[in-house]
């Protein structure tokens, strides 16, 4: 459908409620299994792609769009990607993952107190689901503050910050291997990198006119 469709122009509302509703089934679908595979992540792709117009109305369903475009845009969805995936899936669908509720990252092993962040010339890792938004929103957050996006968790790294939902069997979950390195930098190397949560990491950036 087009813009210029008179259903649409005139239905918009019931078009964009349909589609959800398929959205939430689709999304239960995928879910499923626990599982989400390259194959169902580019017909998600596809489905939300062909439904933009009404789809981008509806904020939510528009960072749903967004986090898929992001993770696919290298044409690969990796396991932490996927894992990403599959809890947004849930979330949107309203479903607890069978793992059990999600948690906010205060139960998890950040830094205690959480120190205040620099951002210039400070090399930051994601890990988890974020609120914020997609990986690439977070990214583009932090080199518009000086710092800069680091994929992976080496002992370069200053700063990992945690999404604000995971699950309670982190340690066994593909997010789970940054987290643990991460651990082991900065507890067993005496590295000086810093494990923050999402809402700390929002709060400084918002401080510093992010």
């Amino acid at each position: 459908m087009t813009s210029n469709d008179p259903y649409l122009i005139f239905n918009r509302k019931d078009v964009a409620d349909k589609q959800v509703d398929t959205l939430i089934g689709l999304c239960k679908g995928i879910a499923a299994d626990g599982v989400v595979s390259q194959q169902e992540a580019e017909f998600l792709q596809g489905w939300l792609a062909a439904n933009e117009i009404t789809i981008q109305s509806n904020p939510i369903t528009a960072t749903l769009l967004s986090r898929v475009n992001d993770m696919l845009a290298d044409g690969v969805l990796d396991r932490e990607e996927a894992q990403d995936l599959l809890a947004a899936l849930r979330s949107f669908a309203g479903e607890t993952p069978e793992v059990g509720e999600f948690i906010k990252t205060t139960s998890l092993p950040v830094n205690r107190p959480e120190p205040p962040i620099k951002f210039a010339d400070r090399r930051f890792c994601f890990t988890g689901t974020f609120g914020y938004g997609s990986r690439t929103q977070c990214a583009n957050l932090i080199e518009t503050l000086g710092g800069t996006h680091a994929r992976t968790v080496t002992m370069k790294l200053d700063y990992l910050v945690l999404g604000s939902y995971v699950t309670p069997s982190w340690a066994h979950e593909a997010f789970g291997r940054k987290i643990e390195k991460a651990i082991y930098y900065r507890d067993e190397r005496d590295r000086n990198i810093a494990i923050v949560s999402e809402r700390h990491w929002v709060a400084q950036a918002e401080e510093k006119g992010g």
